[in-house]
């Protein structure tokens, strides 16, 4: 397919760059803001297409990539040192050579952090079809952290109604999703926070039945007691170390744990296991991790199901979106400090 008409000029593109593999807490000294140039046509003999970013993700796996990773059979790639980090985003073609994608479509895909990206595998990037909702959207519910809150949920734990369900980091942008599709479920549903605002918000905002600050709780064994008194079925795993360690105490004989992730250990170079764990042995609980990589076939099935739920306003999706490419950095950071609520998102630049 040709390329667009009209000149070709060279761009100013700021990027974000990785300085080096991270050890400990990341800094802003771990990154670098950068201005280089590219070209506004893609290159002859090229398939690629030139994004202008929009929307950028910022999410908690994107601090495992910025470890060194010594094992190449792991899900995650390292980001390379002096390159510009890359991730879940929306764009707007500029240019293609493509002929599935146009200028002028949205495009949701993993892209860097950068003002343009030439995408050079096309195949990964998918036209936003449905435009009757934000399309910063496509970065969180109506991504691949929607479909890990649905698949982590109703596929890996099979809920029934009135099942108790307690969800871990309730009020960041997989949980406070996975609290809603519980109650939509019909169960009976308690989070997890790291503040008085965040607990306030699960319980009178986002429907979830009881929530409570856990920096405020000393024995967390007695709070899921006290939340659970006859025990927890599913448990959507977030946060790992002592939280986990107690679910493990208070789970019900045939329950279910989704690991969807552990974000108090992503910092700790030699992060703790579990101590409890020989409750999995003597409840009979299933304990499953998951990639959503692996069901990205179910996209339409989700779509189908979340889409009318987000219309009718039975589903509230909170974004904590911030101004300007020079945030990502401080954006990342403040996910390990529990700055964000609901979804972290970069706005670069205005649809």
């Amino acid at each position: 397919m040709a390329s667009g008409g009209g000149e070709a000029v060279e761009l100013r593109n700021k990027q974000v760059i990785l300085k080096h593999h991270v050890s400990g807490f990341p800094k802003e000294t771990d990154f670098e803001l950068r201005t280089s140039s590219i070209n506004s046509k893609v290159p002859e003999g090229s398939n690629g297409v030139l994004l202008q970013s929009l929307y950028l993700s910022v999410d908690p796996y994107m601090r495992l990539r910025m470890r060194r990773m010594e094992d190449p059979g792991h899900y995650f790639t390292s980001f390379t040192p002096g390159s510009v980090i890359d991730g879940g985003g929306v764009g707007r073609v500029l240019d293609s050579r493509d002929p599935n994608f146009k200028k002028g479509d949205l495009v949701r895909g993993m892209i860097g952090w950068e003002e343009y990206t030439l995408v050079t595998a096309p195949e990964t990037l998918y036209k936003i079809e449905h435009n009757d909702v934000p399309i910063s959207y496509y970065t969180g519910i109506l991504s691949a952290v929607g479909l890990t809150a649905y698949v982590g949920f109703f596929e890996v734990c099979s809920p029934k109604k009135g099942e108790y369900v307690f969800v871990s980091a309730a009020s960041g942008a997989v949980g406070h999703l996975v609290g809603q599709f519980a109650k939509l479920a019909g169960c009976y549903v308690v989070g997890s926070a790291g503040s008085k605002e965040k607990v306030d918000l699960l319980k009178d905002k986002l429907g979830f039945d009881e929530a409570f600050n856990y920096k405020e709780e000393e024995d967390l064994n007695a709070t899921l007691k006290r939340f659970f008194p006859e025990g927890i079925d599913i448990y959507f795993e977030n946060v790992g170390g002592k939280m986990l360690d107690a679910v493990l105490l208070n789970m019900r004989t045939h329950g279910r744990i989704s690991v969807c992730g552990m974000i108090s250990l992503y910092n700790s170079d030699q992060p703790e296991g579990p101590k409890n764990i020989m409750s999995l042995v003597y409840k009979r609980i299933r304990m499953e991790g998951f990639m959503v990589r692996d069901y990205y076939s179910f996209y339409p099935k989700y779509f189908d199901w979340v889409l009318p739920y987000i219309r009718e306003g039975k589903v509230i999706y909170i974004e904590d979106i911030v101004e300007g490419l020079e945030s990502c950095p401080d954006a990342l950071i403040g996910l390990f400090k529990g700055r964000n609520i609901g979804k972290q998102v970069i706005r670069v630049a205005y649809e």
